[in-house]
């Protein structure tokens, strides 16, 4: 395995998107902050349908993961009430419900402590904050507060005229730029940038462990192309967000380290975002108001979500 730091293109890129201590030493939250009440002001005024297109998988024991990211378990839904008169015969009846689940089972964010390299979480945090017990110290997911702001709809295969990108294509700095070319919005600070690859088709066409490996995703020279933006959160259609097998050999998960490490920048995966290219395609625009707050799991990693795109 090569260790991230000790590649120069890693170690140079790091050098170059680090976030530490631009909102101060305390900071817990990294590119959220760049979601200012401006920022969300204008997210509102790209609404003009009024059309909602939800962009979570759903939760079920069927789900997309298939052990190959180990405690990844799909949602074990169980009853644990049926019509239940807890206050005696003819009285009101209920029906409750438990679920066990890993919390980045389905469509999910990636906490900024879901991640470390060199010891070291977002913002200089040492790793060792993140415990058994007690789960993150610090950059939970809890603390992500409000995740509302504008979206904006990177249909990579769509601008390549494509329904789903080769399994080995790693999407770059180029592609990025030809989405938003297609799409005809410039990416500013604050959005929360959504990336197409189309890969979850495989899924949905039932094709899990095709869906999962190999799989497209983003290129390790494309953290510089969203922090050069001011980018708030990222996140794609995938299982692994980045290229699996990596692009270079050996270098697992390096867009994760320079995103939440280095960047302290949210990552979203599993998102469906087929019927919202569609949309965005008929309508001629790719830029909408996004509501994508996650569970607020004290100490959480990472937390399902149920984002939501309105036209």
């Amino acid at each position: 395995m090569t260790v991230p730091a000790q590649h120069p293109e890693f170690a140079q890129i790091a050098a170059r998107v680090n976030n530490w201590g631009r909102w101060g030493a305390e900071d817990e939250i990294g590119t959220l902050n760049l979601v200012t009440d401006a920022v969300v002001r204008e997210a509102a005024a790209t609404v003009t349908t009024g059309r909602r297109v939800p962009l979570a998988l759903p939760l079920q024991q069927d789900g997309v993961q298939t052990g190959m990211i180990p405690g990844r378990v799909n949602p074990l839904h169980t009853m644990v009430a049926l019509n239940l008169e807890m206050f005696g015969p003819g009285t009101v009846a209920t029906n409750d419900d438990a679920v066990t689940m890993g919390l980045q089972a389905a469509t999910h964010w990636d906490g900024l402590a879901h991640v470390s390299h060199g010891g070291r979480l977002y913002n200089g945090r040492p790793a060792a904050t993140v415990t058994a017990h007690g789960g993150a110290a610090f950059s939970g997911i809890d603390k992500s507060r409000t995740v509302v702001s504008r979206g904006v709809l990177l249909d990579v295969a769509r601008a390549r005229g494509e329904e789903r990108l080769a399994g080995d294509h790693a999407v770059s700095p180029e592609d990025l730029d030809a989405a938003e070319e297609f799409a005809g919005t410039r990416v500013r600070a604050g959005d929360i940038v959504l990336v197409r690859t189309g890969q979850l088709r495989r899924y949905l066409a039932g094709d899990k462990s095709g869906y999962a490996y190999p799989s497209p995703g983003l290129s390790l020279r494309t953290p510089a192309w969203f922090h050069a933006r001011d980018v708030a959160a990222v996140a794609n259609d995938t299982l692994t967000f980045e290229i699996v097998p990596p692009e270079v050999e050996n270098l697992w998960l390096p867009v994760h380290a320079l995103h939440l490490v280095e960047m302290g920048m949210l990552q979203g995966q599993n998102w469906n975002l087929e019927e919202l290219s569609t949309a965005c395609a008929h309508e001629g625009r790719y830029a909408f108001l996004l509501t994508a707050q996650p569970e607020p799991f004290t100490g959480g990693t990472g937390a399902p979500v149920a984002p939501v795109a309105v036209l």
